[in-house]
């Protein structure tokens, strides 16, 4: 297992609609999630910035989130969240969530 976090910005205007939607997260899109062996989920807000937390169980991250991309009714969810969101400044060519580093952890 490993985890992983990523920060992104969310539109100042965009709050009400992001709770929204994640009051009820489509199923199709939760079930994408678990074959895609993410476990642990969670998405924090503070001060316009979302960060994501979750557990990595599979052996290849590269394939699964390429499986995760490539399904249609996550890439309509996406059509829904990505207007609300904008990369930091200071994110690669390509990234969105922008990824942290873990640089302490206790069990």
């Amino acid at each position: 297992m490993k985890r992983y976090a990523q920060i992104v910005a969310l539109q100042p205007e965009a709050e009400a609609r992001y709770r929204e939607l994640h009051l009820a997260v489509w199923p199709s899109v939760l079930k994408t999630i678990k074959d895609c062996n993410i476990e642990n989920y969670s998405i924090f807000l503070r001060d316009g910035l979302l960060f994501a937390y979750f557990e990595y169980t599979g052996t290849d991250y590269a394939a699964d989130m390429a499986k995760m991309a490539a399904d249609p009714e996550t890439q309509r969810w996406w059509k829904e969240t990505d207007p609300l969101q904008r990369p930091l400044e200071t994110c690669k060519e390509g990234e969105w969530w922008a990824p942290m580093e873990e640089v302490f952890h206790i069990d």
